[in-house]
């Protein structure tokens, strides 16, 4: 487990917290095309600092599994997948964690590229290859040239392979440019050598001005229908100023859905929920978010996971099934979770309610989105949807059977974690953005 840190630490941590309800939540815009100063981050009113004792955070009534971390010396290889279970999946009560990686630069998130490599994103701009438990050499792409990172929310935030990466050699990225906007763009391989991006190859597919420096969200991810789905703040401040949360005309405070194979940058799929009707973004998937740091879809049943970061009391898992034909609105700034926002009573008619959520209790602050286990190593983690929170550590898992989800902390981790990451086989990863260490999730 980790130690306790120091007040100075945790103040830095502070500074390079992303995607946090315990972030600055600035006042003024950023103009277009400027260097966004460096800040001193101040914690939103009634937001925990983060402490990450890595004691037990939640309340004693509430069954809750200690599972440990286990560091190695040097890390390991992924294990050999066993025979896939025959069982029904379960709901699990714990689960551990193992040291594979160290020395990334405040990892932001990791995936794969459809084989064996591991990719891992560093929040200033570089994308780096595991190599035998450490960051490979040379990086993968470094654009720390055109990526503005001095917020605590901004920098390079995701990647995406496209699903033909194979054959065709491109993949996506997600970052804030040095004017503080939202850059989606498209890279291609070098042609020398496999393990290295050509960096001068960027075509930008999509810019989103951001009149503040947070809630920037950042995902991007390929669905099983091979659009391209990108996650969007809702622009920043605190209490969404602008209403971009509920303005189908804005591109802000959204999930957006592109079809990059036709088009030029882009096309709109023919059946996104909002083609061809007055008064709203086209690209738009769904609405009603406010920093919707992540999200998955379960590659066994194409479902789709979003969680949402709160503004000081409840953070969020929103859930869309593979049927759905979009244009579901989760609620914000009506609602914050499942709880009426602005005024003590408000109508849920039409909205979408929240399958998971929490509040800030015990030192809680920023939900980070993950996945649902369908590796085969552990075959007792099959089924079960894994998210956690920044500031306490804590790990829980989310579960449905029979229509009814459940939820419940199964370990108190003691990282800081920014992000969670899966590979080709389906086992899944845990980032810590203090240490730079990467975790995969197992069994205990």
């Amino acid at each position: 487990m980790k130690q306790i840190l120091s007040p100075r630490v945790l103040a830095l941590l502070v500074i390079i917290l992303l995607s946090s309800a315990c972030d600055a939540d600035v006042q003024t815009s950023t103009p277009e095309g400027t260097v966004p100063e460096q800040e001193i981050i101040e914690m939103e009113t009634g937001a925990p600092v983060p402490t990450n004792t890595a004691t037990p955070l939640i309340p004693t009534s509430t069954p809750v599994a200690l599972a440990t971390v286990v560091p190695t010396a040097t890390a390991t290889d992924v294990p050999a997948p066993e025979p896939t279970m025959t069982s029904s999946p379960a709901a699990v009560s714990e689960i551990a964690l193992r040291v594979v990686a160290t020395g990334f630069d405040r990892p932001t998130f990791l995936t794969h590229a459809g084989d064996e490599r591991i990719f891992v994103v560093e929040k200033p701009g570089r994308i780096r290859l595991i190599n035998e438990g450490l960051p490979a050499a040379e990086p993968f792409l470094d654009i720390t040239d055109r990526v503005g990172s001095s917020s605590s929310e901004q920098g390079l935030l995701s990647m995406a392979f496209h699903p033909d990466f194979a054959d065709i050699g491109k993949f996506y990225v997600n970052y804030t440019n040095l004017g503080g906007n939202t850059i989606v763009s498209v890279f291609q391989i070098s042609t020398e050598d496999p393990n290295r991006a050509d960096k001068e190859s960027e075509e930008i597919l999509l810019q989103v001005n951001q009149p503040f420096v947070n809630h920037n969200g950042g995902q991007i991810e390929f669905g099983p229908d091979g659009y391209l789905y990108i996650a969007m703040g809702d622009g920043g401040s605190q209490g969404d100023p602008q209403g971009n949360g509920q303005n189908p005309q804005s591109l802000l405070g959204a999930i957006l859905r592109l079809d990059v194979d036709s088009g030029t940058p882009y096309a709109i799929p023919p059946d996104n929920p909002f083609v061809a009707i007055d008064g709203h973004a086209e690209e738009i998937w769904a609405i009603g978010l406010r920093n919707p740091w992540r999200l998955s879809f379960d590659r066994e049943t194409g479902d789709l996971f979003v969680t949402d970061v709160g503004q000081s009391d409840f953070e969020e898992v929103n859930f869309q099934p593979a049927l759905s034909s979009g244009g579901a609105n989760y609620g914000w700034s009506i609602t914050e979770g499942s709880q009426c926002y602005r005024s003590e009573t408000c109508s849920h008619e039409g909205l979408e309610m929240p399958v998971g959520e929490y509040s800030h209790t015990g030192g809680r602050c920023t939900i980070i989105g993950g996945y649902v286990y369908r590796g085969q190593a552990y075959p007792d983690l099959r089924g079960n949807y894994f998210f956690g929170d920044y500031c306490s550590g804590t790990i829980w898992r989310l579960f449905r059977a029979n229509s009814e989800w459940s939820q419940m902390p199964v370990i108190e981790s003691g990282l800081f974690i920014s992000s969670f990451g899966e590979d080709m086989n389906g086992e899944i990863y845990a980032l810590d953005l203090a240490s730079g260490t990467i975790y995969q999730v197992t069994s205990p």
